[in-house]
């Protein structure tokens, strides 16, 4: 009897270092990402429908569910321009099915955060709508339509740490990191990819040094890794965004150590080697406040997931 109803986590990410390479002939930048997930996580549920096509609803939870706590989580859009209809839509037409179902998508990432939220919601969608619709396909197969639509969305299917080279689509799986945690920290404002990226200089250079950073971490040599975790995006994003560098000075202050920005922003990070001293930093930034309201409306210790 076919499945009613299919769920799925879709974890947030962070790049513990991302390197814009070149300005490709297609427009894309060419990078290299070492990527983790994390424990943070949106939810989706898939329900068959009896009704034709794709109904889509979006409830936040978590530091989401606070209508003070986010104010661009109520940005997301729940119509055919979300990319999990957009790549359910594109799985079904690729199978030959005519699809009837409802989906919801329960949101505590963050968007508009360089934390993958959309992307992984996608990748997560498409997981469950070929299992709901007994689609026996391989994850490389799910993850090239995903890639089609994103460029980050293939990397959701590797399963654990990985380097993402080209635009973001070829995925190179590397060996378990090692048990990590980390705080993650976003403030009341988002950033603009493709304005970040515009304002970013390439830098042939720093190829090479995701494998390092993993090799590093694999190691368990967190004072080796630290130095090897640069964003090139981070420069533009604290010149666009003034929150970016109040929030990284806040999670020095903290006690975290070498603060980054993931993906293209606006929310930071640190690696911790334990949850509970993610947790210790994480209640020291919570407590901060301006005028009696919090300064950093989402603020999260996280584990670092190993294996997916």
């Amino acid at each position: 009897m076919p499945d009613a109803a299919v769920s799925g986590s879709a974890p947030a990410k962070l790049n513990l270092s991302l390197a814009v390479l070149e300005r490709r002939a297609d427009g894309f930048h060419g990078i290299e990402s070492l990527m983790v997930g994390v424990s943070l996580a949106d939810t989706l549920h898939l329900r068959r429908s009896a009704n034709p096509g794709i109904q889509l609803s979006v409830r936040f939870a978590g530091p989401l569910a606070d209508r003070r706590a986010h104010l661009l989580a109520f940005d997301v859009p729940a119509d055919a321009t979300n990319l999990v209809v957009r790549a359910v839509t594109m799985l079904a037409a690729e199978a030959g099915i005519d699809p009837a179902l409802e989906i919801e998508v329960v949101k505590e990432i963050p968007p508009g955060a360089g934390l993958g939220g959309g992307s992984s919601d996608a990748a997560a969608a498409l997981r469950a709508a070929a299992t709901l619709w007994q689609l026996d396909w391989p994850g490389e197969r799910l993850a090239a339509i995903g890639g089609r639509l994103g460029s980050d969305i293939p990397w959701f299917f590797a399963g654990g740490p990985a380097i993402a080279t080209g635009r973001g689509e070829l995925i190179k799986p590397v060996s378990p990191l090692g048990p990590l945690a980390a705080v993650i920290a976003m403030p009341a404002v988002g950033l603009s990819t493709p304005a970040v990226y515009q304002a970013c200089r390439p830098d042939a250079s720093r190829a090479g040094a995701a494998a390092r950073l993993a090799a590093a971490l694999a190691a368990g040599d967190l004072a080796a890794a630290l130095p090897l975790m640069h964003n090139a995006l981070e420069a533009p994003a604290r010149s666009l965004c003034p929150a970016v560098n109040r929030l990284l000075t806040d999670i020095g202050r903290a006690g975290g150590l070498a603060p980054r920005l993931t993906g293209s922003g606006s929310a930071c990070f640190t690696l911790c080697r334990t949850l509970r001293e993610a947790q210790s930093i994480a209640a020291r930034l919570t407590a901060l406040a301006d005028a009696g309201q919090p300064r950093w409306p989402v603020v999260a210790a996280v584990q670092v997931i190993e294996r997916g």
